[in-house]
């Protein structure tokens, strides 16, 4: 069965022409041309993607996915005119899975989709949970807890934690976690790492006074037991 894609953009001839694009690839897409129509829809509907423009009538882009996350995990690549680094990292902190800046190539924005897609497809959950003293991973349930409070992640940064969890003491390059995290087709910068580090500890170390995430200078980051 076809992948279904929701294309959520104001500009109407950007949205039929990428629509005939991805018809033509094989996906079954549909359109919303405002944000409040494209939240109603995405919640809903299932769909295997969404496209989203940031600047959008009625409801912008980035609130129409911080909504959508209370309730969806769906992939997001945020679709946008501005060039500007705080833009992203606005949109992959609320739960997007990617982004693309206008103009763009019809072939890069396929690659991209196709990227998401297989991480969605391949994304299975771990049978156990994963722990570390009071901190508990549940992979089945997509739940983070210190103790009894529960510690709300992004999908990026759960995923993430994941990872480095998994993978404990064992010290994970930027490049390694990128493949892990993001795959192996991500065309972004390696600093969005450092990035998502930041956040984690922020929630984690931060908030509750422990070290779990350390940085070996040079190489990469590294989970280990607080």
């Amino acid at each position: 069965m076809a992948e279904r894609i929701l294309i959520v953009e104001d500009e109407e001839k950007l949205a039929r022409f990428v629509e005939l694009e991805l018809t033509h690839e094989g996906y079954q897409v549909e359109k919303a041309f405002d944000g409040r129509t494209g939240l109603s829809m995405a919640e809903a509907q299932e769909y295997d993607l969404l496209l989203l423009d940031v600047m959008l009538p009625g409801l912008s882009g980035l609130e129409l996915l911080r909504r959508l996350r209370r309730t969806k995990q769906t992939p997001v690549i945020m679709v946008t005119a501005r060039d500007q680094v705080m833009d992203k990292v606005t949109g992959l902190d609320m739960g997007a899975d990617d982004y693309i800046t206008k103009p763009f190539e019809i072939e890069e924005l396929l690659a991209r989709i196709r990227v998401a897609l297989r991480r969605r497809a391949g994304a299975q959950p771990a049978a156990l949970a994963l722990t570390s003293g009071p901190l508990k991973l549940d992979p089945a349930r997509h739940e983070v807890f210190y103790g009894d409070v529960p510690v709300q992640l992004t999908l990026r940064e759960f995923e993430l934690l994941q990872a480095l969890m998994e993978n404990r003491s064992i010290v994970l390059s930027r490049e390694k976690l990128l493949d892990m995290v993001w795959g192996y087709e991500y065309a972004g910068e390696t600093n969005v790492v450092d990035v998502y580090i930041r956040y984690l500890r922020a929630k984690l170390d931060d908030a509750f006074g422990v070290k779990y995430i350390h940085t070996v200078r040079g190489v990469g980051y590294v989970f280990r037991d607080a």
